[in-house]
């Protein structure tokens, strides 16, 4: 029978480095720290290391201290699944009054389009009037999702569930199950139309975890949906994949480069799905991240941060030549799932 193939003792020790790395990074209260400090959670929770959270706690007391940003957005709610893993952890207020401002604002002040779907915000301006983007998953509706269940609030439930609910109508192609990075619907486009990888891992990744987060989710007709997409996705991504375990930047272009936060958070989505037949995928998976993280915890070969590119030449050009919190975040997020794989259970015939 297929197994996955890791050495736990390298896993912690990769995790280990990854995570010291990650914490010499200058990130603020944006996205990059955002998506770093929530795979740095996962990591501990994963590894059973309170270090980490008391890392992350010194880190964001410093960030209290300094003041919080004037405004929110889109982007920068990601920093609330760190004040959430924190307030579980240490059940200290302060950091759930920091998640519910997040919520304030996405719940209130949020650009919002069509059926209450939340518009890409990455600045205080209207930068990308009535467009979708995957990214939104992660940085607003997953979060929003995390604290509606530890609320117990079903308002915030019913609106993480219906941003994955349009988003999945407005981004995959029905045809191939892949995602498009974004949506205009002003003109009703995909605009360039490409099959971002991050995009698509962003939409795999989350798409995973709510199976995982929200109790009876069976019970929530729009869970239904999701776990069709993914499904469908998982199908067509994983044939995708390099020799070399990896996702390219744009998914089905063979002239495009290996992009590693793609492949880390397509690979963590396929580790909570727990479907045995992407088991082969994952140990190629895991190979290929493993040879693209340095000595002192860099993971390399991140693409840097990509708008809704005009045309292919836009996303082949994204550098990928520096550390970036996303990186780090997506990576954690693979290595802690390898080390859940045997303790958590998948979502069975769904």
């Amino acid at each position: 029978m297929s197994k996955l193939v890791y050495d736990a003792e390298e896993i912690r020790s990769t995790i280990d480095r990854v995570v010291a790395r990650t914490m010499r990074m200058d990130l603020t209260w944006d996205w990059p720290g955002g998506v770093a400090y929530y795979g740095v959670c996962a990591a501990a929770d994963a590894a059973g290391r309170d270090d980490y959270y008391d890392q992350l706690k010194e880190r964001v007391d410093e960030y209290i201290e300094l003041g919080l940003p004037r405004v929110w957005t889109v982007n920068a709610c990601a920093m609330g699944h760190a004040m959430l893993s924190l307030y579980t952890h240490y059940e200290d207020e302060k950091y759930l009054e920091i998640a519910k401002s997040k919520i304030d604002y996405l719940t209130k002040d949020a650009l919002r389009f069509g059926d209450h779907v939340l518009q890409h915000t990455v600045s205080a301006n209207n930068d990308f009037p009535e467009q979708a983007w995957a990214d939104t998953l992660f940085m607003a509706a997953f979060f929003l999702l995390r604290a509606g269940v530890l609320l117990k609030d079903e308002a915030l439930i019913d609106d993480a569930l219906n941003q994955w609910y349009w988003h999945i109508k407005y981004l995959q192609d029905k045809n191939s199950g892949l995602w498009y990075h974004g949506y205009n619907n002003i003109d009703k486009s995909h605009m360039s139309g490409f099959y971002w990888g991050r995009a698509n891992a962003w939409a795999a990744f989350t798409m995973s975890q709510v199976g995982v987060t929200l109790p009876e989710c069976y019970l929530y007709p729009k869970y239904l949906d999701i776990v069709g997409s993914l499904n469908d996705q998982l199908a067509s991504v994983k044939l995708l994949q390099t020799e070399n375990g990896l996702w390219r930047t744009i998914l089905d272009d063979e002239d495009s480069y290996e992009e590693v936060s793609a492949s880390c958070g397509i690979g963590a989505a396929m580790l909570t799905k727990r479907n045995p037949l992407h088991i082969k995928y994952l140990n190629k998976t895991t190979k290929g991240l493993l040879e693209n993280i340095s000595e002192d915890g860099r993971v390399m070969n991140v693409s840097g941060g990509t708008a809704v590119m005009k045309d292919r030449e836009g996303y082949r050009g994204i550098s990928r030549d520096w550390i970036q919190g996303w990186g780090q975040g997506l990576a954690l997020a693979y290595l802690a799932g390898l080390l859940d794989y045997d303790r958590l259970s998948g979502d069975g015939a769904l």
